[in-house]
């Protein structure tokens, strides 16, 4: 028995899957129904039923369709997805191991180029030369950029979910549809017993010129394309664990909720939000969806702190923790000592030596290079809110440095009056960051926290304002 029973290719518009589909069609015992989930129509071009199912029908319950289509198709079902059809299908054929995966691929300049010409013919199929219509097409560069950027992001959302699936697919590209061989292998690989004996000829290639000669403005094109970083070469690599979403963390007062960023002002907030009732805490899923219909106009929000500065609230932490798996990475990465519990250094050049060096052990942490567990208090802001994200976002992130702002907005959309805020704590067991910082420490929190100053615009650390 095959291992599949149904399959989706997987494409887009102009890469060739009205001609694979033709291919496919023409091997007994397979069948592809076209775009079953085309905003527009069902299957084909002004088609708006099938299997008695209608458009209406249809976008109310997907899956419905799609259990017809198997139910009365002899043989193997399928049918064309591409990225911007509806994405509860996604979920379901993507996650189920006997409906096979293909691939179908185009070189994205081609299929822009292709796409541009149909819009501007509106001939989106060629059967016969004769009825062939021209046209050049115009390169707009952002709309080019816009069109790379959807279908990188789908290729990525498909190979992850390929990957965490322990799913493998058949990939093919444009080029690949006139291989006679490559359709046979398709074949075996969906399981089928048939082969082709030729290729589908019905179809035309309609675009046939250089690239080049397809645009009315090749030079604007030319230089566009020089802009595209097609190795990703300016991308920061992230290997920093993904963070759940941390909901037990969660600390609510009134309408508002705090989603705390570690080692951000956390004492701080909580004692403002206890000004405005009392406070809940220890939430978990069952209990915050409680909580949000018991308070139907809530809002929630996060707090950003200076990645240096928090920093240095993690390292103070660290010296009044308990544990020393922390501290033995720290040695053995930096070879310094790291004060026991609660007895801190002899004096700040000591606490500066011993802050740098773990600044410096942060970046390789961050990394995964070092084998330990990563603290929600070391953990990038980005990483953070990323996790919050799985599960719900905060409504406004504020900063630190203008959190009596921010909070007088937030409280004034929940239809609050906003308490005043406490004053910034001083720490009196550690030194300060003013008394220690220099431009050394800045480099190596930019080091170790790239991603939070690059994606939150963070400058050089300045102290707080007074009253801030």
């Amino acid at each position: 028995m095959s291992r599949f029973d149904s399959f989706v290719m997987f494409a887009e518009m102009r890469t060739g899957s009205n001609l694979l589909e033709a291919n496919l069609n023409a091997l007994p015992g397979v069948s592809c129904h076209g775009e079953l989930y085309n905003p527009h129509f069902i299957g084909k071009k002004d088609q708006e039923a099938l299997f008695d199912i209608d458009l209406a029908a249809r976008d109310a319950d997907p899956a419905r369709l799609w259990a017809r289509v198997r139910e009365e198709t002899e043989g193997l079902a399928g049918f064309r997805y591409f990225h911007d059809h509806d994405a509860r299908m996604f979920d379901v054929v993507a996650d189920d191991p006997r409906c096979a995966k293909i691939v179908l691929t185009r070189n994205p300049l081609e299929s822009y180029v292709s796409w541009k010409i149909a819009r501007a013919t509106g001939q989106w199929k060629l059967t016969n030369v004769r009825n062939l219509k021209t046209a050049q097409a115009h390169f707009d560069g952002a709309e080019f950029a816009g069109f790379i950027e959807d279908l990188q992001q789908f290729q990525i959302a498909l190979l992850n979910r390929l990957q965490v699936t322990g799913q493998t697919a058949f990939y093919i590209d444009y080029d690949d549809l006139q291989d006679l061989a490559v359709l046979n292998g398709l074949a075996a690989f969906l399981g089928v017993e048939a082969r082709l004996d030729a290729l589908d000829d019905k179809l035309k290639k309609q675009n046939p010129e250089d690239l080049v000669e397809k645009v009315e403005n090749p030079d604007e094109m030319v230089a566009a394309l020089a802009a595209i970083d097609r190795f990703n070469l300016s991308r920061t690599p992230n290997f920093e664990p993904r963070r759940p979403a941390a909901i037990p963390s969660f600390v609510a007062a009134g309408p508002l909720m705090h989603m705390p960023v570690r080692s951000g002002p956390e004492a701080r907030v909580t004692e403002w939000l206890a000004a405005l009732g009392p406070v809940e805490r220890d939430f978990n899923q069952k209990t915050l969806r409680q909580w949000w219909r018991n308070q139907p106009h809530h809002r929630s929000f996060a707090v950003l702190r200076h990645p240096l500065a928090r920093a240095h609230a993690a390292f103070c932490r660290l010296l009044d923790t308990p544990g020393p798996e922390l501290r033995n990475a720290i040695r053995r990465a930096q070879q310094v000592e790291i004060p026991k519990p609660h007895k801190g250094y002899a004096d700040a050049a000591e606490f500066r030596a011993g802050f740098l060096a773990f600044l410096k052990f942060l970046k390789a942490h961050l990394a995964g290079q070092t084998g330990v567990k990563l603290d929600a208090h070391l953990a990038s802001q980005t990483a953070i809110l990323q996790g919050f994200a799985l599960f719900q976002g905060p409504d406004l992130v504020l900063r630190e440095d203008r959190l009596a702002e921010g909070l007088a907005f937030l409280t004034a959309e929940a239809g609050v009056a906003a308490p005043p805020l406490p004053a910034a704590g001083v720490s009196s067991a550690h030194v300060t960051l003013a008394e220690i910082y220099g431009p050394d420490l800045e480099e190596a929190a930019r080091e170790a926290y790239g991603r939070d100053y690059q994606g939150y615009g963070f400058g050089d650390w300045v102290p707080l304002p007074a009253g801030s």
